[in-house]
């Protein structure tokens, strides 16, 4: 599903146009990355949470030379879905199976 199959589902759905639905979408995307970007974090009850994850400096390995190659500090974002999310997407792949 890409953003503008999400776009079109909302719209349906709330009854506002998909110009206005992709504003809001994007609003929301923009929120998020923003929000992660000053280092905070963002709960969402029944969905799941972000925050922003520090990896250690490292060597790693270049897979196709085989040579060691030094990877620097870097930040990552991470999402974390609560039981409420899990618990509704083993449902429902259970349901689909056993069709």
């Amino acid at each position: 599903m890409t953003k503008a199959d999400i776009v079109e589902k909302v719209a349906s759905g709330t009854g506002l146009t998909k110009l206005e639905t992709e504003a809001i979408i994007e609003g929301f995307l923009n929120t998020v990355i923003n929000s992660l970007k000053e280092g905070n974090g963002i709960e969402i009850r029944g969905f799941g949470s972000y925050k922003v994850k520090k990896k250690n400096s490292r060597y790693a390995r270049n897979p196709r030379t085989g040579e060691k190659v030094f990877v620097e500090e870097h930040f990552v974002p991470v999402f974390k879905f609560s039981k409420d999310f899990k618990s509704a997407v083993d449902k429902g792949m259970k349901e689909i199976e056993k069709k």
